[in-house]
């Protein structure tokens, strides 16, 4: 009887279970939702209010003409430093070229400059040698001075200054008369064509 009075005092009563395990409330009708997408179907763009959007404008004959004058002036610029970096490069090559033609040439050269150079050394001590030295020296001079024309400097003369650049130090020898760290005997002479190093001269340095 309380019962009865309570679902009266609230309204209707509430669902059970098994009225909610059978889709009793159905909170969307399909019914209701094939309305709306007939609706929506039926509304077409011509419909909807206008909106200015903002549009770029089509540029004009003229300034598509400018734009291909500017790039074609930009290529035609680019192509002309290309062209004249080529042209630079070509002139360097070529020059490099004439200046190293005769490095082969030259290096196969620097033994026979090595052997003179030995036969004065032991030769100048021994006085029935003398007339032959003095022959040897005169063809020591003229090949050195025939190579010199197409570029080729000795390299390494005793009390300079060891450069690892041009001098490979072989040994130390230790002479007073010379400053530390300067060459103090040159074992074999090195050889410079132009601004390239062709051999390194072997000494010894003073520590």
């Amino acid at each position: 009887m309380q019962r009865h009075k309570m679902q009266k005092s609230y309204g209707e009563a509430a669902p059970t279970e098994d009225e909610f395990s059978e889709g009793s409330l159905n909170f969307c009708n399909p019914d209701e939702i094939q309305d709306i997408n007939g609706v929506m179907d039926s509304v077409s763009l011509d419909d909807m209010p206008d909106v200015n959007f903002a549009q770029s404008a089509e540029p004009s004959a003229a300034e598509i003409e400018a734009r291909c004058k500017a790039e074609a002036e930009e290529n035609r610029l680019r192509m002309a430093a290309e062209m004249d970096n080529f042209q630079k490069r070509l002139k360097r090559e070529h020059e490099e070229q004439v200046r190293y033609a005769a490095e082969k040439v030259l290096s196969d050269l620097l033994p026979s400059l090595d052997n003179l150079e030995l036969a004065l050394q032991y030769g100048s001590t021994n006085e029935v040698c003398k007339d032959m030295v003095q022959g040897v020296a005169m063809t020591h001079k003229l090949l050195l001075e025939a190579v010199n024309k197409h570029g080729l400097n000795p390299v390494g003369e005793e009390g300079e200054e060891f450069n690892p650049a041009l001098h490979e130090a072989v040994g130390f020898d230790a002479r007073p008369e010379f400053a530390p760290g300067s060459v103090t005997r040159v074992l074999q002479r090195g050889y410079k064509l132009g601004d390239r190093l062709l051999r390194p001269s072997k000494v010894m340095v003073n520590p």
